[in-house]
Formats: structure tokens, C-alpha cells, sequence
């Protein structure tokens, strides 16, 4: 490729992102009318969704978990399915199963009758309480995007997200996510409680006699471009360095802070980094800039990097939390 067609092609990009940025703000000013603040928390959603990424949220009852996901499946024009995740609930009532049928001459065969997995977003609610057994089945479907079901395999819809919720008040009776499966969620949303002018605001616009409904502003095809997009926003040596020092200080073996390696027990691998790479441009593209920063970096840490390290016990006696951690390997890149 010769300079100017480097040049027209970048220009090409350019405009493909703005376009992008200004079709995301309609996104989420259509999210907007039904999800009363929680920006932080629609933001990270966004972006996660244009990275091609799978979200864990984490919050107690009543916070719009739900809604938010129901919402998301108009505005971006998705069909959408929600699993109430129970300890009863067997592989097959989420991948589907095969039944013998037979035919009006006698003619016996098996069918595929395809689960709910076989959405394009898919809400696996208080996906802890399901067993291993069942999380495995649903792992499967999160990093391959196909079942294995009677030997054969079956590809899943494009796109395909799953967006997990789990309580974190009530943990009798689950069963928790291995670690192998919370490294396959792009991020990990912690969903707090509104603010009292939020509040007010749900209070007024959930009681009344018509409620708002968000519009569709995307299409699936739509976002599998935004997605292939965002793979192309160039990123400066200075982001990719932060990402790497950040998410390497961060394991307890090659780290030179003494808080990780009193308190770490395991951290991030290299699925931290590209989450958090892709997360930047997505976060820059979000923003209407071309190329992301080092702050988008240091912003996304916490989601990014939250679920995929864990503290050792005598850390969890003396009051340490991931959270600091987190913030103490973002003051050595700042």
C-alpha cells in the first residue's frame, strides 16, 4: 500500500469511527430512558459489547440487572433469552438435547431441538447457583461459540454474548465460578445502588401510568461491524506498554510490588491484557477520539481485571481487598 492509499484508508477509518461514536451516544441515550443512571455501568456494557465480550454483573436484587439486558437486546436489535440458573438445571435445558422421532411410514430418527444458548444475547441469571456440571456446558458455548451435543457440534448465532448476574449477598447453596470460567467474562460489572435524584427518578417514571421503552438504534450486522472496527483503532506504544506493565505487576511471581506478593494468591493472565486492549479502543471509539489512553487503561482496570485475580487468605483476614490492590498497581502507571 503506497502513502496516499495509507492515508485514504485512515481517513476511511476516521469516519468510520465517528459515525460509530455517533450511532453508540444514540445507543445509549435510548438505554438511557429506561435505565435511570447507572452510567459507569452502561458504559462498561457498551463497551464490552463492542469488543465481542461476554459481562458478569454483580449486584444484589432490584438494581435493574434484568432490564438492563432486556433493553439491550431491543436497542441493538438482538434476540435475547434469559436462563433462570437453578441447582437442578441440567446442560441440556441450556445447549438443547436430540429426541427420537418417528415418522408417519415408521421411520425413526433423531432431531436436534436447539436450548436457549442458540440466542444472540443471552442473560444466564444468578449463574452461580447452577453446578459445575452445567457452568462447564456453558463455558464451552462462551469460549467456542458451538455446543457439542450427541457428538456433533452446532454453531451458535453471530453475535453471541452472554451476560451473566450473580448475588453477592447470598451465597448458600451455589456453586462458584472456577476461575477458568470468570477469565472468559470480559469484565466484571459491579452494579451499586442508585443515587437518591436516580432513585426519585425511577420512582416517578416506573409508577406512573406509561413507562418508557427504549427504540431500536442497531442491528446484529450493525454491531459485527463495530466490532471488526474496533480492531483497527490504532493504539500508541506508550497504551500497550501501561497494559502490559499493569496486568504483569499484577501476578505474584513476576510483580516487584510487595503488596501483590504478600497477597496475591493468583493474577491476571494474557486474556487480561487483550481485554483490556480491546476495552481501550472501544472505550476511545465511545468517547469520539481516534486512539486511546493511557487513562482509558488505568479507567477499565478495575472491571478488567477484578475477577481475575484472587487474594490469599492471611490477605483476606487483615481487611485487604482486590480493589486495592488494583488501585495500587494503577499508581505505578500514573
Amino acid at each position: 500500500m503506497n502513502e496516499s492509499s495509507a492515508k485514504t484508508a485512515g481517513k476511511n477509518i476516521a469516519a468510520e469511527m465517528d459515525a460509530l461514536a455517533a450511532v453508540i451516544s444514540k445507543a445509549r441515550e435510548s438505554v438511557g430512558r429506561v435505565i435511570f443512571g447507572q452510567e459507569q455501568v452502561i458504559e462498561e456494557t457498551l463497551i464490552t459489547l463492542l469488543a465481542g465480550g461476554h459481562l458478569l454483573l454483580i449486584g444484589v436484587p432490584g438494581l435493574g440487572k434484568t432490564r438492563l439486558v432486556e433493553t439491550l437486546g431491543v436497542v441493538f436489535g438482538l434476540e435475547e433469552r434469559r436462563v433462570q440458573f437453578t441447582p437442578d438445571l441440567m446442560p441440556a435445558d441450556i445447549l438443547g438435547s436430540e429426541v427420537l422421532e418417528e415418522s408417519e411410514s415408521g421411520k425413526r430418527a433423531f432431531r436436534f431441538i436447539k436450548g436457549p444458548v442458540f440466542s444472540q444475547l443471552l442473560m444466564a441469571d444468578e449463574i452461580n447457583r447452577a453446578s459445575p456440571r452445567t457452568q462447564s456446558a456453558l463455558l464451552q458455548a462462551m469460549q467456542e461459540r458451538r455446543v457439542s451435543v450427541a457428538g456433533h457440534y452446532h454453531a451458535l448465532p453471530s453475535p453471541f454474548h452472554v451476560l451473566a448476574t450473580q448475588n453477592p449477598l447470598e451465597q448458600e447453596g451455589v456453586y462458584p465460578l472456577p476461575e477458568a470460567q470468570l477469565d472468559r467474562f470480559f469484565m466484571q460489572v459491579d452494579v451499586d445502588y442508585p443515587e437518591l435524584a436516580e432513585e426519585r427518578q425511577i420512582l416517578e417514571a416506573t409508577t406512573g401510568p406509561q413507562e418508557e421503552t427504549p427504540s431500536q438504534v442497531m442491528t446484529g450486522e450493525d454491531l459485527l461491524k463495530a466490532q471488526a472496527l474496533i480492531r483497527h483503532v490504532p493504539v500508541g506504544e506508550s497504551v500497550a506498554q501501561a497494559i502490559l506493565e499493569l496486568v504483569r505487576a499484577g501476578r505474584p511471581q513476576s510483580s516487584a510490588l510487595p503488596e501483590v506478593q504478600k497477597n496475591v494468591s493468583w493474577g491476571p493472565g494474557p486474556r487480561a491484557s487483550q481485554a483490556l486492549m480491546l476495552a481501550a479502543r472501544a472505550r476511545a471509539v465511545i468517547s469520539g477520539r481516534l486512539a486511546p489512553s493511557v487513562d482509558d487503561v488505568l479507567t477499565l482496570a478495575h472491571p478488567v481485571l477484578r475477577h481475575r485475580m484472587a487474594l490469599n487468605f492471611a490477605a483476606r483476614a487483615e481487611g485487604a481487598t482486590i480493589g486495592g490492590v488494583i488501585d495500587r498497581l494503577c499508581e505505578t502507571i500514573a
